[in-house]
């Protein structure tokens, strides 16, 4: 079928994950819309941890000092005994920082705030999203995508070359697509509700009944707003209360006080745990990210973060190809993220167990820092390593020099739409220049120095080494000058072809 595109991609759902694939693409100059069936904004804080790994995300997409603004960091726990006595303790591992991870303890944002920030990043990239439009119909065909949007005007039809579902735990590609969504019900139903209350300081994160899974309740002082986050485990049946009047007497009933009264709610849901991933995450030319690809339980603030980082991995890739690399590019996207979305299920799965005997301590294994493709298609190391960095793995940072003599972070030159490829002791010209890759090098004539020895450790490489940094932050490529010819071909199967 032929016909004139509307636009490149279309992207279905402006929350986290649609809004990353949004800032992605317009980064790179490619035609979309993005739209969301909801009127106005998610109003709710559901996903309010930010691991340390999207900090990073967000640092290269330019949100991250905005956020760190809006949010905070999250308050100790107070855990209350029966006998009226209470303990304090970090609900997060207290690590420091070091020059390869520059990032170490969650943020606390709530939702809102979040995607407000990437809205208005988005806003600035010229785009806004479009908010009560709905897909109802879809139909593709080797060249493009047919979609029918429903809107306040009416019914519509357009073409896109490319559709994305970033649609939900409910979502509606997934369904017309018939992809499967197995999994499990977790036996676990809970609220989660936003209130402004009195009676509790806001300076810790206040849990009653810890391990008793019909007392359970939880109120977290919400980062950058007045409110609280009211948490707590629910009948698995029946109808519950989720007005002011209601979550009061809930609160009185499982804490034994009166004195913590609830004003206001601003956003309340009650909801089923489940954990359940999509057996695909590609029909030809239509995509799942997020919620639509993977649901779980909210234990260790894996959700969100799972999401962008689909969309973060997904965007460089439609460009690339939209750009004319070719086809199989695409076909990486479901190799790398399923695998992760699988692995954080069982995490979040198993957080939940812990949450339940009491434990809500949580460390490194939240983090996300971990997370590689070392089985990827895009993961080319000649000769092949036998330890430290490896290809596939995270690219660290590292505080070096320019030649001009300032001081610079590695991520500094990282940052952006563009793969970087960096040489130690190498001949530049062994790399021809083409667009879409910049080049450093260090050692003599280079732009580059390495005087603490910084960059060395940490990816572990020698004279006549270079490594290729993907746009994601991860490396795509390490090879030795005696092999250089191997990254000819890999760079024209990721669109940087030579272009003289």
């Amino acid at each position: 079928m032929t016909g004139r595109f509307t636009a490149d991609v279309l992207i279905c759902g402006a929350g986290a994950a649609g809004l990353t694939l949004a800032i992605e693409l317009a980064r790179r100059g490619v035609s979309f819309r993005l739209i969301e069936k909801l009127d106005d904004p998610f109003r709710g804080s559901r996903g309010k941890g930010i691991q340390p790994r999207t900090q990073e995300v967000f640092e290269d997409i330019g949100i991250l000092d905005r956020v760190v603004a809006v949010g905070g960091f999250y308050s100790p726990q107070r855990e209350y005994h029966d006998d009226g006595s209470f303990t304090d303790s970090d609900i997060v591992e207290h690590v420091e920082p070091t020059l390869a991870e520059p990032y170490h303890l969650p943020l606390m944002v709530p939702q809102f705030l979040t995607e407000a920030v990437m809205r208005e990043r988005l806003v600035e990239l010229g785009h806004v999203p479009v908010f009560g439009c709905e897909l109802i119909g879809l139909e593709e065909d080797p060249d493009g995508v047919t979609v029918q949007l429903f809107s306040k005007a009416g019914k519509q039809s357009a073409r896109v070359r490319w559709l994305v579902g970033a649609d939900g735990g409910r979502s509606f590609i997934r369904h017309i697509l018939d992809i499967g969504f197995p999994g499990k019900t977790l036996g676990v139903r809970a609220i989660v509700a936003d209130v402004s209350l009195t009676g509790l300081a806001r300076d810790v994160w206040h849990r009653f009944a810890e391990g008793d899974m019909a007392r359970q309740i939880s109120l977290c002082p919400l980062a950058g707003t007045d409110m609280f986050q009211l948490q707590g485990p629910i009948p698995r049946d029946g109808e519950v209360d989720l007005s002011a009047e209601g979550l009061t007497a809930l609160l009185a009933e499982r804490t034994g006080r009166n004195d913590i009264l609830i004003h206001s709610v601003s956003w309340a849901s009650a909801f089923q745990m489940n954990a359940r991933l999509a057996e695909r995450y590609r029909v030809g030319r239509i995509f799942l990210v997020g919620d639509a690809a993977h649901i779980h339980p909210p234990t260790g603030g894996q959700g969100l973060n799972t999401s962008v980082q689909d969309a973060y991995n997904l965007g460089w890739k439609l460009a690339s190809v939209v750009r004319g690399a070719p086809d199989a590019l695409l076909d990486t996207y479901e190799e790398e993220r399923r695998p992760v979305a699988a692995n954080m299920l069982g995490l979040a799965t198993r957080l939940l167990e812990s949450a339940k005997r009491g434990d809500m301590r949580r460390g490194r294994e939240v983090h996300q820092l971990d997370i590689g493709y070392p089985e990827s298609g895009l993961a080319l190391e000649k000769p092949e390593r036998r330890g430290g960095l490896l290809a596939g793995d995270r690219a660290p940072d590292a505080p070096i020099r320019g030649s001009a003599g300032q001081p610079i972070r590695l991520f500094e030159l990282l940052k952006g739409p563009h793969w970087t490829l960096i040489g130690y002791d190498v001949a530049r010209e062994d790399v021809p220049a083409r667009r879409g890759l910049h080049i450093h090098i260090f050692g003599q004539r280079g732009d580059l120095e390495d005087d603490a020895g910084n960059f060395r450790s940490a990816y572990g490489i020698g004279p006549g080494d270079w490594v290729l940094v993907r746009p994601d932050g991860y490396v795509g490529a390490i090879v030795s000058s005696a092999t250089i010819a191997a990254l000819e071909p890999y760079l024209q199967s990721v669109g940087l072809a030579r272009t003289e």
